[in-house]
C-alpha cells in the first residue's frame, strides 16, 4: 500500500495509522512531527483518521510536496513532542492545543480524556503548556475546557455527555460513581451520576449487545435498582440529540427531590 511517494506499507502488515506514520517518517526532513488530527490518533484519542497525515517541521526545513502529507511550519521546544514508538509525535498538552482550533467543545474534552487516561496528559503538563500558549489560536476554548479533563472517562460518548451536562444549568455529575451494597462494598460503577440523588447515566455501546457483556449489565442494573438507584441508558442516537439528554436528566433529578 502507497502511503506517499517513496513510502510503502507492505501488504503483509495491516495498514493502520502507526504503520502509514512509520512509512512516511522515512521519506520526511530531519525535525518532522506528526501533529495534529494524525498525533491525537496515534495517542489513542477518538478522533477519525484521515488523510492527509499531518506533520510540523522546524523553520527552514524543505516543506514536502507530496500527496497525504500536510505541513506545518513552526518551531516546537523539545518537551512539545515525544516518541511513540519511535514515530516523533507531538506531546499530549500539544495535541490538545493545536485541535482546540479545530474541535467543538465535547470532542475536545473527549480527546482530553483520552490523552489523560492513556498517560499522555496531565494537569501539570497541560497547565505548563497552556501557560506560554498566549495569542495561539484556540487557547482560550483549551483553557475553558482544561479543569474538566479527567482519566475517569471511559470513552467518548461519557466525556460527550459529561461536557453536556457540565456546561447545562445542571448539577454537575461525577464520572465513574461507585455504587455500594448494604454493607458498604462496591458493587458496580455507573458511566456517570448523581450519588446525593441517586441517579445514573449508562452509555450502551455495541459491545453491550454481546452475551456476556449482557449478563453483567442485567446484575449490574438490578444490583443498582436494589440500593434505590434510578438509572438512565443512553445509545449511540442521543449522541446527536444534546437537548433530549440534558432534559431526560433533568427530569429524573427533579424526581429524586433536586433543585439547582
Amino acid at each position: 500500500m502507497r502511503v506517499t511517494r517513496g513510502a510503502y506499507v507492505s501488504r503483509a502488515v495491516p495498514l493502520t495509522l502507526a504503520s502509514a506514520c512509520r512509512a512516511a517518517e522515512r521519506v520526511l526532513p530531519r525535525g518532522s512531527v506528526f501533529s495534529h488530527l494524525t498525533a491525537a490518533g496515534l495517542l489513542g484519542a477518538p478522533v477519525p483518521h484521515v488523510w492527509p497525515l499531518e506533520i510540523d517541521v522546524p523553520p527552514g526545513s524543505v516543506r514536502p510536496q507530496r500527496r497525504r502529507i500536510r505541513t506545518h511550519v513552526r518551531n516546537l521546544r523539545p518537551d512539545d513532542a515525544v516518541s511513540l514508538g519511535g514515530v516523533p509525535v507531538t506531546s499530549g498538552a500539544q495535541t490538545l492545543l493545536d485541535l482546540s482550533a479545530r474541535l467543538a467543545p465535547d470532542e475536545l474534552v473527549a480527546v482530553g480524556d483520552a490523552l489523560f487516561r492513556g498517560g499522555h496528559l496531565d494537569q501539570d503538563r497541560l497547565d505548563e503548556r497552556l501557560g506560554r500558549a498566549t495569542g495561539s489560536r484556540g487557547v482560550i476554548l483549551a483553557r475553558r475546557v482544561a479543569p474538566l479533563l479527567t482519566p475517569l472517562a471511559a470513552s467518548r460518548p461519557e466525556s460527550i455527555f459529561r461536557y453536556w451536562l457540565v456546561d447545562s444549568d445542571l448539577p454537575d455529575p461525577q464520572p465513574q460513581v461507585p455504587v455500594l451494597d448494604r454493607w458498604g462494598q462496591v458493587v458496580a460503577h455507573s458511566d456517570l451520576g448523581y450519588a446525593r440523588w441517586k441517579v445514573a447515566l449508562e452509555y450502551e455501546g455495541r459491545q453491550h449487545a454481546e452475551r456476556i457483556q449482557f449478563a453483567r449489565d442485567l446484575e449490574r442494573y438490578s444490583l443498582m435498582a436494589a440500593d434505590g438507584w434510578l438509572v438512565l441508558r443512553f445509545g449511540a442516537p442521543h449522541l446527536h440529540r444534546r437537548d433530549a439528554v440534558v432534559d431526560r436528566v433533568a427530569g429524573a433529578l427533579r424526581s429524586r427531590g433536586a433543585r439547582w
